[in-house]
């Protein structure tokens, strides 16, 4: 995953975790974009400070992900439903390859896929 994306899906999943201070500061770093010199101001922090409790979050919410797995999950999960929803609502670039599926065929793959969500969660 690229970082700030990873850093915002784990972020969303495991952010209650961390303490509110943390997540004050995380937050304005990610989702605002402050710098270390505004953070430090903002909180009455040096900049390295700033940087060591940003770092700590990171690595806090990396070995959630590496115990829990939720993301993983639920990246898997919204691949599998994309297929379903392709395999119900075929694009225009899907069109002419639709014959190459018949409806049987879709409706087992549909199952699997949906098996296999089921299983996950």
């Amino acid at each position: 995953m690229e970082n700030l994306y990873e850093q915002t899906l784990l972020y969303d999943f495991y952010g209650e975790l961390l303490t509110e201070h943390q997540r004050m500061i995380y937050e304005d770093a990610l989702y605002h974009d402050l710098s270390l010199g505004e953070l430090a101001q903002e909180y009455g922090i040096s900049r390295q400070g700033a940087h060591d409790l940003i770092r700590r979050c990171d690595k806090s919410l990396k070995e959630y992900e590496e115990k829990l797995r939720l993301v993983e999950r639920f990246c898997k999960a919204k691949e599998k439903i994309g297929e379903i929803v392709e395999l119900t609502q075929p694009s225009e670039r899907e069109l002419p390859m639709l014959p190459a599926l018949s409806m049987e065929e879709r409706m087992e793959r549909i199952r699997q896929l949906s098996r296999e969500l089921l299983k996950e969660w």
